[in-house]
C-alpha cells in the first residue's frame, strides 16, 4: 500500500547571484533562494515564496510544476537547507525532470496496525528498524510513503526489507533485501527480570560451595578436652 503525492504548482522568479547581504535580504522578504539545474541544461537561480514552497513541498517527493516567464516545467526537490535553530528552509536546490523516465527518490516506510499486533497487546516492544527506502519510479508515480502492515506479528518476530512490497510502477533498489524493516521483542522488565535471575544463580552457586568448606558440622574439629573443661 503507498500513498501517492499530487503534482504541487509553484510560481518561482529569476535572481541575480549575489553577495550573502543580498541573500539576506531576500530572506527578509519572506523569500527563499534556491537553483535550478539538470537534464544537460544550465543552472538558473531562482526566489520562492517561503509559504508557498513550505506548502509544495508538504507531500513528500511531490513533483513540483514550476511557473517561470510564462513557462512551466517540472523538478523535484534534490535537497534543501534548515536553518539549525528556526527549523526554516533557507535555500534549496530542485533537479528538472522527465515525467517519462524513471529516477531514484527515498521515501518513508510507514507501519500499520502496531496497536493491533498481538505480540504488542502482549507487552513487546515493537521496534521500527529502517524507517525509510530507496525506490525507483517515474516521477509521476512517486509514492509519499509505503505501507507495512504489522498486527499479525508476534513477539520475537523479525521482518526484513524483503517482506516490502512494491506498489505498481515503483522498485524497490535498496541493496540490503535482508536489512531488518521492524522487530517484537519481549517485554524489557521481563529480559531484565530474566537476566538478574541467571546472573544470581552463577554467582550464588561458588558462595554456597565456599560456605560449605567455611563451617564444618557442629562437633568435628573441635578439642575434646576444650569441650570437657566447659561443662
Amino acid at each position: 500500500m503507498a500513498t501517492k503525492t499530487d503534482t504541487s504548482s509553484l510560481q518561482i522568479t529569476l535572481r541575480e547571484r549575489g553577495s550573502s547581504r543580498a541573500t539576506r535580504r531576500l530572506r527578509r522578504e519572506g523569500r527563499v533562494p534556491g537553483v535550478l539545474y539538470g537534464l544537460g541544461e544550465d543552472p538558473v537561480s531562482f526566489a520562492v515564496d517561503a509559504r508557498e514552497l513550505r506548502n509544495a513541498l508538504a507531500g513528500a517527493g511531490a513533483v513540483l510544476d514550476l511557473a517561470l516567464d510564462g513557462k512551466s516545467e517540472p523538478a523535484v526537490l534534490k535537497d534543501s537547507q534548515i536553518h539549525p535553530v528556526r527549523g526554516e528552509i533557507v535555500h534549496v536546490d530542485l533537479l528538472r525532470v522527465d515525467l517519462n523516465q524513471k529516477i531514484s527518490a527515498t521515501v518513508a516506510i510507514e507501519l500499520l496496525g502496531a496497536d493491533h499486533a498481538p505480540g504488542v497487546r502482549e507487552g513487546g516492544v515493537l521496534e521500527h528498524v529502517t524507517r525509510e527506502v530507496v525506490i525507483e519510479a517515474l516521477p509521476g508515480d512517486i509514492p509519499e510513503s509505503i505501507s507495512f502492515d504489522v498486527s499479525g506479528l508476534q513477539i520475537n518476530d523479525v521482518v526484513t526489507l524483503d517482506a516490502l512490497t512494491a506498489p505498481e510502477g515503483v522498485t524497490i533498489s535498496h541493496d540490503a533485501d535482508e536489512a531488518v524493516l521492524v522487530t517484537v521483542t519481549p517485554p524489557r522488565l521481563e529480559q531484565e527480570l530474566d537476566e538478574i535471575e541467571a546472573e544470581t544463580a552463577v554467582v550464588g552457586e561458588p558462595a554456597a560451595a565456599a560456605g560449605d568448606e567455611a563451617a564444618p558440622p557442629a562437633g568435628e574439629g573441635e578439642d575434646p578436652e576444650a569441650v570437657e573443661a566447659s561443662e
